[in-house]
């Protein structure tokens, strides 16, 4: 089969209409939901998780009880059997349940002692309420959600406009307030969010022309769901894909726009692992070969021009890689073990980017660009500022990074900012 493709955007069935009406909808069942917290933990990933990736799949595997661990896998995001041409071929099929065969086979090849597809889909909606899956996710010890277009689980485990949960959603939340593990890649950490998650969108666009509530056929414009995904975590926003597709920008106005003051931007084949998440006990730890970016706009501004452009001072980019730590409660990054200061040494300038988000518009675009960005000036030992630029213009967008009180970063070895904290952003049009 072909490999599942978390990042791919597909229209849904049934009607733009319709899904903006449920997005508009008040949220009925969230209100409840966040009233206590989860003993549990989440691992959620970024997107495009390697099937080598040993740290991740582990990581899982250790939580949800070792070699006698059961993963019931979810891939209701996929498109159906019904709707994929090759269904029947399981060297090209991509939909919800030869995508659930393809990670159940994955988390035994990488020691859990049973995984097993969770039948719940597009074509099985009905499957939510039933008794009998719901003794089936009771069986398992441990989750993971897959990749495809979160809305899809919005429309398959949740109850239309109520927003309340179905049965076999109640059951997954019981077990993570009990102690289980709950994860997901791409849309399958996206649907952790709580109040206005992310339905799409690309940066340019959504700094030209702000966000929408709504889910919408055109990819490239920000829409966001007001009551949100699952609410399995509730301190920041959650973007995914983040420096493989220039999200930074998404991120950031999504964030203003919403009133959010925090985003957990996580980067491809890696985890942001959560711990006792809705709890004063909530901690943060990155796991695998990239990192998490985590936005701060506790003290961002935003503003106007004349004709309208939109600007943003004062937001705050932290980025963790394997092994550091976040408290959310304090705000406070806590760099791993054998990490120390870096020292600003380059005598080289920053380097020019003319790309900042990675424009799809660009032949030329280069992934992380904006993080390039951020680590080049941390290294540099002669200067406080450097700015990029989108690659679209009408208006143009620059971002400006400063180094003042408040920056540091941390290196592992000696010469790259592996760790980043308290570096200032500022977009504003040309």
């Amino acid at each position: 089969m072909r490999v599942p493709n978390g990042a791919r955007r597909t229209t849904l069935a049934g009607g733009t209409a319709l899904l903006l009406t449920l997005a508009l909808a008040p949220s009925a069942g969230a209100d409840t939901r966040r009233s206590s917290g989860d003993r549990g933990s989440l691992v959620l990933v970024g997107g495009g998780l390697k099937a080598d990736n040993t740290q991740v799949y582990g990581e899982i595997i250790k939580r949800a009880g070792g070699v006698s661990a059961r993963i019931g896998v979810i891939t209701a995001s996929s498109v159906p059997a019904s709707q994929d041409p090759y269904a029947a071929d399981p060297e090209r099929c991509s939909n919800s349940e030869c995508n659930g065969a393809y990670y159940a086979d994955l988390f035994e090849r990488h020691g859990a002692g049973d995984a097993q597809w969770i039948p719940v889909d597009l074509d099985h909606i009905a499957n939510a309420d039933s008794d009998e899956v719901v003794r089936q996710v009771n069986s398992m010890t441990g989750f993971f959600f897959g990749g495809g277009d979160q809305y899809r689980y919005v429309t398959t485990l949740l109850h239309g406009p109520a927003h309340t949960d179905s049965k076999v959603l109640a059951a997954i939340r019981a077990k993570l307030a009990a102690g289980g593990v709950v994860s997901g890649s791409s849309a399958g950490a996206q649907i952790a969010a709580g109040a206005d998650m992310v339905t799409g969108g690309d940066s340019y666009v959504g700094l030209r022309d702000g966000s929408s509530p709504g889910y919408f056929d055109d990819a490239a414009r920000l829409g966001h769901l007001p009551a949100g995904g699952f609410g399995f975590l509730h301190s920041g926003l959650i973007d995914t894909h983040t420096g493989a597709y220039g999200r930074e920008g998404r991120a950031l106005r999504l964030a203003a726009d919403t009133g959010h003051d925090r985003v957990y931007a996580l980067e491809e084949n890696t985890a942001l692992i959560v711990e006792s998440p809705r709890t004063p006990h909530e901690r943060l730890r990155v796991l695998g070969p990239q990192g998490v970016a985590v936005l701060d706009l506790r003290q961002a501004r935003t503003g106007r021009s004349p004709s309208g452009a939109w600007s943003l001072t004062g937001a705050r980019y932290n980025y963790c890689t394997d092994g550091d730590r976040y408290d959310p409660n304090r705000w406070r990054v806590l760099p791993a073990a054998g990490k120390r200061p870096l020292i600003p040494s380059s005598a080289s300038p920053v380097p020019a980017n003319p790309d900042v988000f990675r424009s799809a518009a660009n032949p030329a675009g280069v992934p992380y660009s904006f993080l390039g960005t951020a680590r080049a000036l941390a290294a540099s030992g002669a200067q406080r500022t450097a700015t990029a630029h989108t690659f679209e213009s009408g208006p143009r967008f620059t971002v400006t990074f400063s180094k003042r009180p408040g920056f540091s970063a941390w290196t592992s070895d000696g010469a790259t900012a592996h760790t980043v904290t308290g570096l200032r952003i500022a977009v504003a049009h040309e």
